[in-house]
């Protein structure tokens, strides 16, 4: 594992053609690859974005019949790049489906896989509303796995506004945590940067975070902003929200060592006791 690895993120704008999905991402691979990249992240949803539920049903399917996963990984495998697929929905046996972040090999193999815990259930004083839990089911496992910028911590979107899941990645060893992500223009704007940046510091993890942006075929805008932070806080990329794009960053995995010896908060923590039962 040397010093410094490269790394790309795929801002994308997807949209309700999985066809048209797959070969942007495919793309993304191949740009990533002859860009000097190890590793390339892309955002959540990276198949499908569709909040039509009964359109978006036609083109779901399980795991191992997916397309769009399928085409990634043959191009991973020809590129000899790994690929942090932001998320796909995927069937499950029951009604709903997982919101699924896949981590694929430079063999092309399936090294890890993540289905994010927290349901973005919400009504934004902007008039939308979501609810993420009638069509998905929330997963339940916490993920981990060894990649060229060390152990890498799967999360994805509203995720990141529940620190005790980034201090647990944190606990565990983690270098980097990918947080893959859809963000309304609302809550974007307010509480994107500022999150990663402290989920970043409290892990003294660097946090890898593409993301969708722009206008989308489902009717939905979401925020873009792209985002590299290292374990201090500092951004090291920012595509920006103008639209869809390739961005490159150097993770150095020796300033993960030089945070935590300056600042060794994760071998400070202790747990926190119930007053009412302590």
């Amino acid at each position: 594992m040397t010093s410094s690895v490269r790394i790309a993120l795929h801002q994308a704008s997807t949209g309700i053609d999985p066809v048209a999905n797959a070969a942007s991402l495919v793309d993304a691979v191949q740009k990533a690859a002859l860009g000097g990249a190890k590793m390339l992240f892309t955002p959540e949803m990276s198949g499908l974005l569709d909040r039509q539920r009964p359109r978006a049903a036609g083109h779901i399917v399980a795991e191992e019949h997916d397309p769009v996963l399928s085409a990634v990984r043959d191009a991973a495998a020809e590129a000899g790049i790994w690929v942090a697929v932001g998320s796909l929905a995927v069937a499950r046996p029951d009604e709903r489906w997982a919101n699924r972040s896949i981590l694929v090999d430079p063999a092309g193999g399936i090294a890890a896989r993540y289905d994010k815990i927290h349901m973005f259930d919400v009504d934004l004083d902007s008039g939308e509303s979501w609810r993420e839990s009638n069509a998905y089911a929330a997963g339940g496992k916490i993920v981990t796995a060894q990649t060229p910028i060390g152990l890498l911590g799967l999360a994805v979107c509203y995720d990141l506004r529940f620190p005790a899941l980034f201090g647990e990645l944190g606990d565990r060893g983690c270098d980097a945590i990918a947080l893959p992500a859809a963000f309304t223009v609302p809550t974007g704007a307010a509480h994107w940067e500022i999150m990663l940046r402290a989920r970043a510091i409290e892990a003294s993890a660097f946090v890898i975070a593409a993301a969708q942006v722009g206008e989308h075929e489902d009717g939905r805008r979401t925020y873009g902003h792209s985002m590299v932070v290292d374990p201090w806080g500092e951004i090291l990329l920012d595509i920006g929200g103008e639209g869809p794009g390739l961005g490159f960053a150097e993770i150095d995995l020796a300033r993960i060592a030089e945070v935590r010896r300056q600042l060794p908060s994760l071998a400070n923590r202790r747990k926190i006791p119930n007053s009412a039962t302590e």
